[in-house]
């Protein structure tokens, strides 16, 4: 269990020690995200198009698994900042709207294929996978005969909100990360999911009740 150093509030702690987890355990490179101060980001924009949502300062590029880092960010320079995953090298994802994901959870459990991690964010759900290269990504996406614009991706140059979220909302795990021997997380092959997350979102936006 990760220690809960006095002075630390219960929230803080959580933070500290899921970003510890999730960098050291899951070896996804992590970075803090930006808070709600007055109701407004603390990037100091005030048309920030998500505020408490996205990394600031330090930048994504500075995501990391070394643990004194994240030690030190989250101890010292942000204890209340939400925990973000840089996707792309060591994780990728595949989000769709919450209703959506929920349906194609259960026709994906019927059909016995593996998943990953599955993270519910406020509104959405999202589908942890190995990486993927846009370049590939955009090859499976072509086969398909439509793809709707609800879908979104998590490659190179992207991040996912972690649990326990912020104050752009709460975050859960709906599928929790399994780590395998040895370290990191076992993490699915986007290609067999991705028809039938399209599928699930599709016939939502239709209005057509999905499986």
């Amino acid at each position: 269990m990760r220690e809960n150093p006095k002075g630390r509030s219960d929230e803080s702690s959580a933070r500290l020690a899921a970003a510890l987890t999730v960098a050291v355990d899951h070896r996804w490179p992590v970075v803090p995200g930006t808070v709600l101060r007055g109701g407004r980001c603390s990037c100091g924009d005030p048309d920030c198009a998500v505020p408490g949502a996205h990394p600031d300062d330090p930048s994504l590029l500075a995501a990391t698994t070394d643990a004194r880092m994240v030690r030190w960010w989250w101890e010292r320079q942000s204890p209340d900042a939400p925990v973000l995953a840089a996707t792309g090298a060591a994780v990728s994802a595949v989000s769709l709207p919450a209703a959506a994901g929920a349906r194609a959870l259960v026709y994906l459990g019927a059909l016995r294929l593996p998943l990953g991690p599955v993270l519910a964010m406020p509104g959405r759900y999202a589908l942890l996978v190995a990486p993927y290269s846009l370049d590939s990504l955009g090859e499976m996406l072509a086969q398909l005969p439509w793809v709707p614009s609800s879908l979104r991706y998590h490659g190179q140059g992207g991040f996912l909100p972690l649990p326990p979220g912020g104050g752009a909302g709460r975050v859960r795990w709906v599928l929790a990360p399994r780590v395998v021997a040895g370290g990191g997380v076992w993490l699915p092959q986007v290609g067999p999911l991705l028809g039938e997350l399209v599928e699930a979102t599709a016939r939502l936006d239709s209005g057509r009740s999905a499986y």
